[in-house]
């Protein structure tokens, strides 16, 4: 450690802070600002920042905003804060759409504006362009969050409009959007289909797309980030005796999916993607029916070896999982009645 040069050990020690801690160290001298704000400085940065103890629960309702830590050991949340919007909207009118190294991609649901907004550090940027691009239609368009070979953060924007498919794409780098080309079965392009938001893995998004009855049709679509192909897998073979429903999430860049099954009683069942085949991990134990006025919505798996789910009150309760744990994150955009993310914290920008 002696040998190090002081720039290399300040370099060290000031990626591994909290991200609020960093942006206080900022108005330490010239030089540590020109420092923190380096590209290099917040990759790494943000890499040391996917930890669990970086993990919050952004929460929505129509009078505050919070952000709320999780605590593992007691399935509970930690002491909240609220958060004051950067932005101007009204009555919390706000659906949290992907998040990605602690950006989300909102939608202002009384201008439909996408923006892009960092609730640590507050900064936020407009995606919204005079030409119509930017704009978020709830239940036809889908939305995913990346960051491509060359360290851009970019967001994928699908869009459905009268049985036409459109395909943008925001680069933050150069701060406009591009149209790109996607050819695909005209029957997705029904609102009979549910897109899921993009889940990024492995310079990878995927998408699921579900057909809305029983024994409708279900895909998984896949979008290279850097070729910019696109392609479809098939889902999980699941029984299709009920609604169905796949959960993508990112578990250390390997792709999983909570496939469930069912109407009143749930049937879920874990994947991981293996190529473009499915190969099922677990079987989760047998869940009771649940009311309807308190159906639950997968948030995340955490390392303790329980799976987080939560009612439309916003109450955390876990369902224990026979397995070796792992930790992944995995954001939610509607809580039955509140809407929010998981997200961490980190001091990645909106903009260059």
């Amino acid at each position: 450690m002696a040998d190090l040069p002081t720039h290399t050990i300040v370099f060290e020690i000031l990626t591994r802070l909290p991200a609020k801690d960093v942006g206080r160290s900022k108005s330490v001298c010239k030089q540590w600002y020109a420092l923190l704000s380096t590209q290099d400085f917040v990759r790494i940065h943000c890499s040391r920042s996917v930890v669990s103890s970086n993990q919050r629960v952004l929460l929505i309702d129509d009078l505050t905003c919070s952000v709320c830590p999780i605590i593992s050991n007691n399935n509970d949340y930690g002491p909240s804060s609220i958060v004051t919007f950067p932005f101007h909207h009204q009555n919390n009118d706000v659906s949290i759409l992907s998040h990605l190294n602690g950006l989300l991609c909102v939608c202002l649901n009384h201008t439909y504006e996408l923006l892009l907004w960092n609730p640590t550090t507050t900064a936020f940027k407009r995606l919204s362009t005079p030409d119509s691009h930017g704009f978020y239609i709830n239940n036809l368009d889908a939305i995913g969050l990346y960051v491509d070979a060359d360290d851009d953060y970019k967001v994928l924007h699908i869009k459905r409009r009268s049985g036409v498919l459109g395909v943008y794409v925001y680069s933050r780098e150069v701060d406009s959007w591009r149209n790109i080309p996607f050819i695909t079965r005209q029957e997705y392009l029904s609102p009979h289909f549910n897109w899921s938001a993009g889940t990024f893995c492995g310079g990878t998004l995927y998408f699921t797309v579900c057909e809305c009855w029983i024994g409708g049709t279900n895909v998984v679509i896949c979008f290279d980030v850097n070729s910019e192909q696109f392609k479809e897998i098939s889902f999980p073979p699941v029984p299709s005796n009920g609604m169905v429903q796949g959960v993508l999430v990112n578990v250390k860049n390997v792709l999983h999916m909570f496939a469930s099954t069912g109407m009143f009683e749930m049937t879920i069942d874990l994947w991981t993607l293996q190529g473009d085949y499915w190969i099922k991990v677990l079987s989760c134990p047998p869940i009771p029916p649940i009311s309807l006025s308190l159906w639950c919505d997968i948030t995340h798996y955490v390392t303790n070896g329980n799976w987080f789910v939560m009612t439309k009150l916003g109450k955390l309760f876990t369902i224990e999982m026979d397995m070796k744990s792992f930790e992944c994150f995995y954001p939610v955009s509607w809580f039955r009645g509140f809407k929010g993310a998981v997200f961490v914290q980190t001091i990645v920008s909106p903009s260059i």
